[in-house]
């Protein structure tokens, strides 16, 4: 019942101007008859909860009806938010603040809300930690985060800033260890660490390019899947556009074939967060490691379901579903 609601919803939805566009693009790319592939678009809707977009950024075209069984699509990603995620405790992942009063204890770093009577506690803390960053309360792909050093001279202007830009949220800037720094320096560059039912199902690094200070894929970051079972990057990394590099563009780094630091403890590290709101059961966390250990950077309460299992991300063109199905199944 759920795949008919899912399937009519985004029908009355849709936006079939770009449905025609991505039909027209996969037929210039493939060949394949534009009246063959709309009709599979629509058949891939209504068997597997997939979108066009879906069609499209996993090659369903070129799946057989058994691989496309294994893909995670829109509609069956949304499906697992539905079920494991109770929307009243949604807020906390909404709220940087909240968030970081909720995971006090796993953040491995100090912070302070702004306001406009806290000026000399803002000028301690900024001073104490000499390089600072500066987050509003909501909003995602690193938008409105700034780093900053400070210096006797600035702290008033700073905090200018922020009471007229309204972030509020000050972090002591984060530290991580020095074999994923070198991969990007400039950046902190995170594990996205999947928990489903309280274990971890799916993971990817995501790296820093150009020098940007933040690692996300929509500030022309790179990310590439973690094997979860060896803490080993067993294939190319990506970046928005799709590109492949087998080596960071910037630092050289071999990205296919490194291996994160400290996996087993990553991974008890992501599943033991993941217990602490339980009506939260399908989370995606932002997690980097310094030398105490890993720590929490933020979380998305609503994870994307791609990057782990694009094409370039596949063997044998099989995708994630059966992994997340095998953690529902357990006890």
């Amino acid at each position: 019942m759920y795949k008919i609601k899912y399937f009519f919803k985004r029908l009355m939805n849709m936006s079939y101007k770009r449905m025609f566009e991505t039909i027209n693009y996969i037929h210039k790319k493939t060949g394949r008859n534009r009246v063959f592939l709309f009709f599979d678009v629509i058949y891939c809707g209504i068997r597997y909860q997939a979108g066009y977009m879906d069609y499209k950024l996993f090659e369903m075209y070129n799946l057989n009806s058994k691989q496309r069984k294994t893909i995670i699509t829109r509609g069956i990603n949304n499906s697992f938010i539905k079920r494991f995620n109770n929307p009243e405790f949604a807020k906390i992942f909404h709220d940087k603040l909240l968030f970081n009063e909720k995971y006090k204890k796993y953040l491995g770093r100090e912070y302070i809300k702004v306001d406009e009577n806290n000026y000399d506690d803002f000028e301690k803390f900024a001073l104490k930690h000499k390089e600072i960053v500066i987050k509003p309360f909501a909003g995602s792909c690193g938008k409105g985060i700034e780093i900053v050093k400070v210096n006797k001279n600035n702290v008033k202007k700073l905090y200018k800033n922020i009471l007229e830009t309204k972030r509020y949220l000050v972090e002591e800037k984060a530290t991580q260890i020095k074999e994923v720094k070198k991969i990007h320096p400039t950046s902190i560059n995170t594990m996205r660490v999947i928990t489903l039912n309280g274990y971890v199902v799916a993971a990817y690094l995501r790296m820093g390019n150009k020098n940007n200070p933040v690692d996300n894929f929509n500030s022309e970051g790179l990310a590439a899947p973690i094997n979860i079972n060896t803490g080993t990057i067993d294939y190319v990394a990506i970046d928005k556009e799709m590109n492949i590099y087998e080596k960071h563009p910037i630092s050289g780094v071999e990205i296919k074939g490194f291996k994160m630091p400290n996996w087993n403890k990553v991974k008890n590290f992501a599943e033991k967060v993941a217990k602490e709101v339980p009506e939260m059961g399908y989370v995606g966390w932002d997690i980097s490691q310094n030398e105490k250990g890993p720590y929490l950077i933020e979380a998305n309460e609503f994870p994307g379901h791609d990057i782990y299992q694009l094409p370039p991300h596949r063997t044998n063109n099989i995708g994630m579903l059966p992994v997340f199905m095998d953690a529902i199944n357990r006890k």
